[in-house]
């Protein structure tokens, strides 16, 4: 499918943590970020540019349910992941390695023989209707849809994402339905927040006392925030 004109662009990530320094280390180390402790609790993850920023913030609810958005690492050697803090979860199912965070959050790691500048590879989303999902964030985000099948099943990727420091979106097929708040989000910067409202997307929380942003939710109600500034 061919580029439209954005309704937003990628911002930047945040992933939520009982223990934001435990696993803001974890990611910063992942990642190949730079790690920082705020006053406000929150911990920063900076790279090269501002769309490498990595938030992780502080919950209080445990890891319950298998993610719905997880991330997609390119490695050295899984070893290298695990004495971060990772464990198995799933191994030699895949021509890659599934892994649980200190949090026991999935990812996805991918040895390489030569490891890119970008250690973050994709972003992984669970969906009821991936061709419908990634249509509609490739339309947000003024990017293109490819999609692909293998062993495993047909996925649909969301590429060339302005600024994004990953490949893409890759949304998949779930028999499950979505129960709990994604530990793991993506920002967007957008010049109207009403725009991606009427464009499909619901809010969850306008902004207030406490946040400047708006938290929205996608057609399927994967949350994301959108800054207007």
């Amino acid at each position: 499918m061919g580029r439209v004109s954005p309704l937003a662009t990628f911002k930047d990530l945040c992933v939520d943590a009982v223990d934001p320094a435990r696993m803001g280390r974890f990611w910063a180390g992942a990642l190949d970020l730079e790690y920082a402790e705020r006053g406000d609790g929150l911990v920063q993850l900076t790279g090269r540019t501002r769309h490498h920023t990595v938030w992780v913030n502080p919950v209080p609810e445990p890891v319950t349910v298998k993610q719905r958005v997880h991330l997609d690492l390119h490695v050295a050697s899984v070893d290298d992941v695990l004495a971060l803090g990772a464990t198995p979860y799933v191994v030699d199912r895949f021509r890659w390695q599934v892994l649980r965070d200190p949090e026991g959050g999935e990812l996805c790691v991918f040895e390489r023989d030569r490891l890119p500048d970008d250690r973050l590879y994709e972003i992984g989303v669970d969906s009821a209707d991936p061709e419908r999902m990634a249509t509609w964030w490739a339309d947000v985000l003024g990017a293109r849809v490819v999609s692909d099948a293998d062993d495993e099943g047909p996925w649909w990727t969301v590429e060339d994402i302005d600024g994004a420091p990953f490949e893409g979106l890759v949304f998949v097929a779930v028999p499950e339905a979505k129960t709990v708040k994604n530990r793991i989000h993506w920002d967007v910067d957008t010049p109207s927040v009403d725009a991606l409202v009427a464009a499909g997307a619901s809010v969850v929380r306008r902004p207030d006392a406490d946040i400047s942003w708006t938290i929205l939710a996608d057609p399927e109600g994967n949350e994301f925030c959108a800054f207007t500034d």
